[in-house]
Formats: structure tokens, sequence, C-alpha cells
């Protein structure tokens, strides 16, 4: 199977993983399985990323955005499995000082990576222009409204965020 054959599915589960989890915790608030499954989340994205900019291209613009946002998707990825998988059952003053700090960095360097490689896309034409439109608005804003407590709007952020991702993923050519 090639990449984006991968990617597609891939990608398509990454989507699924952002949104499913915010709508049931509309109802459930959040709890231990939804935690876990928006924490691989971003594992599941890396692999979509890739194909998305083999597919467009984008010279050193393009080049700059995918960089930002892989190096933004590591970071954030990291802090909301860690948030989410390794840390769900501590109380939130562990999370006090320079750790805190560096979370609200690493939202704020994927939120950048977001905006640029969405502005990528666009700009391509190689890609849906909705969820393009969509990856680079949604997505910095779920990153900087993690640390907000979860409500419906958080929830709603989270579901256009994910199925913006899973519909550029299923926008890949079927192999």
């Amino acid at each position: 199977m090639r990449l984006d054959g991968l990617a597609r599915w891939t990608g398509v589960l990454a989507g699924l993983c952002i949104s499913l989890p915010a709508a049931v915790e509309v109802v459930t608030g959040e709890i231990a399985a939804t935690s876990f499954v928006l924490g691989i989340a971003p594992a599941l994205a890396l692999p979509l990323l890739t194909a998305l900019h083999l597919r467009q291209g984008g010279g050193g613009f393009g080049a700059l955005a995918f960089t930002a946002n892989v190096i933004g998707l590591g970071l954030f990825g990291g802090a909301a499995f860690t948030l989410n998988v390794a840390l769900f059952y501590v109380d939130q003053p562990v999370l006090a000082g320079p750790t805190r700090f560096a979370l609200l960095g690493s939202a704020v360097v994927f939120a950048v990576g977001a905006v640029l490689f969405g502005i990528a896309m666009v700009r391509a034409r190689t890609h849906p222009v909705v969820p393009a439109v969509a990856y680079a608005v949604a997505l910095p804003v779920l990153a900087l409204a993690a640390p907000l407590p979860d409500s419906w709007l958080t929830s709603a952020i989270h579901v256009v965020a994910g199925a913006s991702v899973a519909w550029l993923a299923a926008a890949l050519p079927a192999e």
C-alpha cells in the first residue's frame, strides 16, 4: 500500500478520534475512554500531513509550513497524549509553573504551524478548499482553547477540527 492509502486511513481515523470523543463528551463530560482516544489522534495524523504536503508541493513556503506544522503537531501531540492519557488522573495543580508554560508553548507552535499549513493547502489548490480553510482556523483555535474548561463550545471546535482532518484524508486519491 502506498503512502496516500495509508495516510487516507490514518487521517480519517485521526479525524474521527478528534470528533467523536468530543461529541460524546457533550453528554458525558470528560471520561477516561474519550481522553485516551483524543490522546492518540495526533500520532495518527502524521502520515496524513506528509501525504498532503507531498501532493501539494508549494515550494519554500510549503516546506516551511509543513515543517512548522509537523514540529507543532509533535509538541502539541505529545502534550495531548501526556495530558489525556498519562496524567488523566493527576490533579490540575501539578500542571502549574513551568509545565504550564511548556504546554502553552506547544499549543502556540502547533497553532502557527496549522495556520501556515492551511494557507499552503489553500494556495496550492490541490486539496478541497473548505476543509483546508477549516484546518487553518479550527485546529489553531482547538490548540489555544485546550487550557479552557470543557464545554459545548470546545466540543464543537473539536468536531469541526476532526471533520476537516477526516475530509482532507478522505479526499486523497484511492489506490
